[in-house]
């Protein structure tokens, strides 16, 4: 008796959101605190659910590229506190740099002067903060499918979600594109580095942009897309002033709650009536617009757990922060050690859940939940990822 093998479909990938849900709890945590080893933590929470859970797709090798931007920003940030920094402030000097005299206008400026060493740690801080941030939104990069996320727009969105999804793929499309150039090159025994290689590679590489191009045009006016339903002028008229409406009073609401005094202290009613609003006029909107969904990706325990493990993160980081916990916020004057929060430390590794509680990646070359392949389709198959979703004429 031979057994079959399981079908591929049964093997689930998480929802796209959720992961995006998860980032944005540890990014939000990062930005709570200042201390810097609470912030290299959730880098290495991050970086190893990222590892633990990544696929071979092409948009999975992105976290590298976060980090080595967000080392560039802890950089820069240094450089400018040694350029710019504020002097005057008691530390222990380390060295200085050549001052420059100013005007009487630019008061409270300052070229050179003595560097400190509490100066530059405040800076490195800074700068970690922003690149621990960074690093959560690259683990939500490496981990959800751009394609799949597309097919979660609601539908008045979904042009707009197909021109920001086809932008995000150019970048990791164009580097396979220029990496089966040169190994192509390369094994005909042809120049892949200098003037002569980059002028041999040139024209393959916009000859395969162009043919991907019309390759998804074909596929997506094969799939009916940009095709419109009839509507009532009435009810067009009322997403539009939805839409409009919407968007004005959640800017107003917005202006409110970081101004208390202003528009009589209503920000925070204000800014839920512009997104009810927005809502409704989204959902009246987006019925001229029918879609079909193939095989739509489910939201089920895994996909809370993963964002309660977010949530938590969130919540005790800003907890601790409001009730004043030591070592939540570190200042580094006097000079010590910061130490390290218990609930704090505690909740953040909370975020290494998804490492568990997420589906494990497909063997490279099985088939995914949509047919194709592990990673979720590449240069050639990325119309189809665009075309999930198509309108029903």
């Amino acid at each position: 008796m031979i057994r079959r093998p399981r079908p591929a479909a049964g093997r689930r990938v998480l929802h796209p959101v959720a992961w995006w849900l998860w980032a944005g709890g540890m990014a939000v945590a990062a930005n709570k605190t200042s201390n810097p080893l609470l912030l290299l933590l959730i880098g290495a929470v991050c970086a190893f659910v990222v590892a633990a859970r990544r696929t071979s797709a092409p948009w999975a090798r992105s976290l590298g590229f976060f980090i080595r931007l967000g080392l560039v920003v802890i950089a820069v940030r240094v450089v400018i506190e040694i350029v710019f920094g504020q002097r005057g402030v008691p530390g222990h000097i380390v060295f200085s740099v050549p001052s420059v005299t100013l005007p009487s206008w630019a008061q409270g400026v300052s070229i050179g002067g003595p560097v400190t060493v509490e100066s530059i740690l405040v800076a490195a801080t800074q700068g970690l903060r922003l690149a621990a941030i960074l690093v959560c939104f690259g683990a939500a990069n490496s981990l959800a499918s751009p394609y799949r996320l597309l097919r979660c727009l609601p539908a008045i969105l979904y042009e707009a979600g197909v021109a920001v999804t086809v932008a995000l793929a150019f970048a990791p499309e164009l580097v396979l594109s220029i990496a089966g150039v040169r190994e192509a090159r390369r094994l005909r025994g042809r120049p892949t580095r200098g003037l002569r290689g980059l002028r041999g590679m040139a024209v393959p590489v916009l000859e395969g942009s162009l043919d991907r191009s019309l390759q998804l045009a074909a596929s997506m006016d094969a799939r009916g897309y940009g095709r419109r339903q009839a509507l009532d002028p009435g009810v067009r008229r009322l997403a539009t002033a939805g839409v409009v409406v919407g968007l004005l009073l959640v800017a107003a609401g917005v202006y409110g709650i970081l101004d208390p005094g202003s528009i009589f202290g209503l920000g925070l009613p204000v800014f839920a009536l512009g997104a009810a609003a927005g809502a409704l006029g989204m959902v009246a909107g987006g019925r001229r617009t029918a879609r079909t969904r193939y095989r739509p990706d489910r939201w089920g325990w895994r996909e809370w757990v993963v964002t309660c493990s977010g949530a938590v993160a969130l919540g005790a980081v800003a907890v601790a922060e409001a009730t004043g916990v030591r070592g939540v916020q570190v200042a580094f004057t006097p000079l010590v050690v910061p130490s390290l929060p218990v609930l704090a430390v505690a909740s953040i590794l909370v975020g290494l859940v998804p490492a568990v509680a997420a589906p494990a990646p497909s063997r490279p070359g099985a088939a995914g939940p949509c047919g194709r392949g592990a990673a979720g389709g590449t240069a050639a198959s990325a119309p189809a990822g665009v075309g999930v979703e198509a309108p029903v004429t």
